[in-house]
Formats: C-alpha cells, structure tokens, sequence
C-alpha cells in the first residue's frame, strides 16, 4: 500500500510570515534601545562638559576677585574648548558688596559646533566672603619711619615702603603684643634721579633696617634685602621679600569743586571760650588758628589755603550728624597744620574722626600735584607739614602728608598716620587706634552651589 507524503512547505512558510514580524520588531526595539543608550550617554557627557566648565569658570572667578574686588565678572561668554565638534564656555557675573559677594557662573556645551543654542547648561553659584589682613596704622612712602628716644609704636601694624631707622629706646610692639613690620627698601637710587623711588637691589645701599641702642621690635619683621636680625623677637625677622605698595589716594580736585562757602581765615578762627561751627564744603582763605580751650564744630569736608594751627586744649569737633563719614580737612600751606599742647581732634558719638591732608611739595604743581617723583620727592620728604606736639585725643582721627613728613613729638592718642616720612622722637607712647585703610583683602570661599 502506497503512502501519501505530507507537504509541509505550506506551513513553515506560514510560521515564518507569523514569526518575522516580531523579529524585525526585536530588532527594532534593540537598535531604539541602543540609539537611546547613546543619546543618554553623549547628553551625559555633554552635561558633564558643562560642569566641568562652570567649575573651570568658578576657579578663574575666585582668583580674578582676589586680585580685584571691584571686578564684576566676564560680561560674555569664555569658550574654554573646541575640538571642531563640541564646544565648551563659561560666563561669570558677581553681585554684592564690600562685606559678601556672589559669583554665579553658567557652564555650557554646544553641539553640533555650529548650534547657536546650547545641547546642555549647568549653574553654579559661589558664596564669598572678604577676610583682611595687615591693615596698617602707621604707613610711610619712600622716606620711612625714623624713631629715637623713648618714643614707641604700639596697638598697629606697620608698613614702610622706605627705611626704617631706630635708636636709643624707641621701640615697636610689645613681647605682650607684637606687630606686624614690613619694610619694602624703596629708597633707591642714592643719590636720587629721574627713576626715583624704586626697589634697591640686593646689596645696593645697605639694609633697609637699622636699629641701635637697646631699640627693639616685637613682631613679625619682613623686609627685602634684610638680613640682620638682631634687636627683633616674638618672633622677629623672617625670609623674604615686600612688594611696594601704593599709598592711599585722594581726590583733591573733587573736594575744591564741591566747595559751597569761601570764608576768611579771621571769621574761621577761634580763641578762649569761643565756639565755632565750619558748614559741610567751606573753603577758607588764610591761616586757621584755634587756641586757648575754643571749640570748632565741623559738619563736612573743609579746605584751607593757608595753615591750621590748634593749641593750648582747643578742639575740633566731628559733628554728630556725620554719623560714619569721616570729614575731610585739606591744608595747603607749606607749614601745613600743627597740633600742640593738649589740642585735640574730637571724634563725634559714633567714634568717627577726622582725615587731615597735607598736600605741599618741592615741586612746580604744589599743592595740586597728582604725582612727585625724582628729586622733587627726595627734596619734599623731609619737609614737615604736620606735626604732634604734646597733642591730647585725636584717637580715630588719620593724619595724612601726602609728599612730605609727618612728625610726632611726645605721648598722644592718634587714629593712624600716612606720609612720606614719619618721625617720632622723645618720650612717650603713641597708641594707634585706627587703621589707614591699607593692606590685603582676600576673597575666600564660603559656600559652594549648583542649580
């Protein structure tokens, strides 16, 4: 008996049309799978591109501030890498003021290269905060501090672009509380020329500190090209070198245009039981003379043409209602202005005293110089245009010669001093209690956050 063949060609074609579809649908969802995979993977490292970037941003932030405070961020975009297929930028803003600061900085990645909307943007924000240190109470330009008999520095750091030179007892901090001294060698050329002041070289016109007889420092001593130590402790002099800083500035010629009321010197003057009271944005023509126990109210900046001069317990007042802002007293004449006998300089109820500014120089554009170098500053330097003697309170109050010397005789409570040159001779202590507004601020990181 013959037996039929079964034909199963009808059926493998059927299971193949039947199963076909779901492979290819297989396929499909792994070659979807695997696009996603990468998309996730490149968007990844785009975004990844982009912190990298912010990061990058906040790190050049952080040191463009230290060097600046007052610098206010990039304004564009920074491009930080391209590779011709992927670019990377940065752009920083900074917000805040003196006390806190905010860096924000936006990291993006562009691709395509060409995209002008970025494929992935990351946002980091930097908290900052100022910390200062060696803000100075006593800082002189290229002439120095010179010190003799007993007097003392105590209660503020020192800064001296210049010399220093010590003799007798004079002396600077106390083993109780040292300072800190730092001494630039500023005084080069000698004899002076067109160049002067610059740095000295290593070996050229000696060291920069000399201290004899029993005088002696307390504190931290750096002082380029130093090398002798003796007479310093607590802990005395350390390796290295001091930069020059540049001394305070002031606009003067702002000042003269703001000037309101021009009186004579006799209607400003005062003696005996007098009181007085100089408005915000006088000028005063002549020599300013306050004696015997009279009192002056000052409610602003002032100007003088002449000299000032306060004597015997007489006193100028910082006015209350300047609340924090300091006034302002500029004297042009070549005997500048003088305090002596117990003459005071009055902070008002916040603590806030005076800035008196001397501005006489040796050269042709006194007193409206802008700048004095060369010999017109050698020759300027030693000229004193304010002097201390036997002075009572002027605690808070900044004492400024400009181009010249600042000379203090005998005890008293002063704020701080700037010159040229500052001396301090005879007895007596003189405690600084306030600060010239020089020295280093340093921005620091405080917080650190990523939106």
């Amino acid at each position: 008996m013959k037996r039929q063949k079964s034909n199963q060609n009808g059926s493998i074609i059927l299971v193949f049309l039947i199963v076909l579809p779901f492979l290819v649908l297989l396929a499909m969802y792994f070659m979807r799978l695997s696009l996603t995979s990468y998309q996730v993977a490149r968007l990844d490292q785009l975004h990844s591109s982009a912190q990298l970037a912010a990061d990058a941003g906040a790190d050049y932030s952080v040191e463009k501030l230290t060097q600046d405070e007052n610098w206010s961020g990039t304004g564009s975009e920074v491009q930080l890498h391209n590779d011709g297929k992927v670019k990377t930028t940065f752009q920083v803003s900074v917000s805040g003021d003196a006390t806190a600061k905010v860096i924000a900085v936006t990291g993006r990645t562009y691709w395509p290269l060409t995209s002008s909307t970025p494929a992935r943007k990351v946002a980091v924000y930097v908290d900052m905060r100022p910390v200062s240190s060696g803000l100075f109470s006593v800082i002189s330009g290229a002439g120095g501090l010179f010190m003799s008999n007993s007097s003392k520095v105590v209660g503020g750091d020192v800064f001296i672009n210049g010399e220093v030179s010590m003799s007798n007892s004079a002396q600077i901090g106390l083993s109780t509380n040292p300072v800190s001294v730092k001494v630039a060698h500023q005084i080069c050329p000698n004899p002076a020329d067109a160049t002067y002041p610059r740095v000295c070289n290593s070996g050229e016109n000696g060291q920069p500190i000399t201290i004899n007889n029993t005088a002696h420092i307390y504190g931290t001593v750096l002082a380029t090209n130093q090398t002798n130590g003796s007479k310093m402790s607590n802990p005395g002099l350390v390796a290295g070198t001091v930069a020059p800083q540049a001394l305070p500035t002031y606009d003067r010629a702002a000042q003269k245009a703001a000037v309101a009321t021009t009186i004579t010197a006799s209607a400003a003057s005062c003696s005996g039981s007098q009181t007085k009271t100089w408005a915000a944005n006088t000028k005063i023509t002549g020599d300013v003379s306050l004696s015997n126990s009279c009192k002056v109210t000052v409610n602003g900046n002032i100007w003088i043409t002449g000299k000032l001069s306060l004597s015997n317990s007489s006193q100028m007042i910082v006015a209350d209602a300047l609340g924090s802002t300091r006034p302002n007293i500029m004297v042009d004449d070549d005997d500048g202005a003088s305090f002596s006998n117990s003459s005071s300089m009055v902070p008002n109820a916040t603590g806030t005293g005076f800035e008196i500014y001397t501005f006489y120089s040796r050269a042709a554009c006194s007193p409206d110089c802008t700048t004095v170098t060369g010999t017109d500053l050698v020759n300027s330097r030693s000229v004193t245009t304010i002097s201390l003697n036997n002075s009572g309170n002027n605690t808070n109050s900044i004492f400024y010669a400009y181009w010249s010397q600042v000379k203090v005789q005998n005890s008293g409570q002063i704020g701080a001093i700037i010159g040229q040159t500052i001396s301090l001779t005879n007895t007596g202590t003189v405690t600084f209690g306030s600060s010239t507004g020089v020295g280093n601020t340093t921005w620091v990181v405080k917080g650190y956050r990523r939106q």
